[in-house]
């Protein structure tokens, strides 16, 4: 990444009308409907926002979701309590605008996730995604994340190894 960003909770300050990401259902969300899922306590919003302009590069949510045990691996199961389901986060959607788009910026918004939701005073064990398309599934594969079973869209990768790939454990 080549600009310095900061990424913060979205507030009223940061302008939404302008965002475009490629992305029509992103952009729209962003622009016409985070606020009221932040505002019922729905889904937190995280933007990364130019040090130099102060323009939204780019987003992320996240919210709470739960995933069935049977949807793991087996390998994974393994290692858990027979709980029906486990807790997780959903990184709901992320989306960088275009001019940022190829700099790294939507790994450094992967990452900052992982970490806040790692410091969070509550047990949370994976990280879920909804891959928006192919292109979106090789990013999150790229990033150590896996299908849940029975989900063609939906991976999840675990928090204490996302730690362990980020050096943060």
């Amino acid at each position: 990444m080549h600009d310095p960003f900061r990424i913060e909770p979205l507030s009223r300050t940061h302008d939404r009308s302008r965002f475009q990401s490629g992305s029509v259902p992103l952009d729209r969300y962003f622009r016409e409907q985070v606020s009221q899922d932040a505002g019922r306590r729905l889904a937190t919003c995280f933007v990364a926002v130019s040090v130099d302009t102060s323009e939204v590069a780019g987003y992320y949510t996240l919210a709470a979701i739960g995933i069935v045990l049977d949807q793991l691996s087996v390998e994974v199961i393994a290692k858990l309590p027979r709980y029906p389901v486990v807790p997780a986060a959903l990184l709901g959607r992320l989306a960088i605008a275009r001019d940022h788009q190829g700099k790294g910026l939507g790994s450094a918004l992967l990452a900052d996730a992982i970490i806040r939701v790692a410091r969070a005073e509550l047990g949370i064990f994976a990280m879920v995604v909804d891959a928006e398309n192919a292109a979106a599934s090789r990013f999150y594969e790229h990033h150590g994340f896996t299908l849940l079973a029975g989900d063609a869209r939906r991976l999840y990768l675990p928090i204490a190894t996302a730690l362990r790939a980020l050096g943060s454990s």
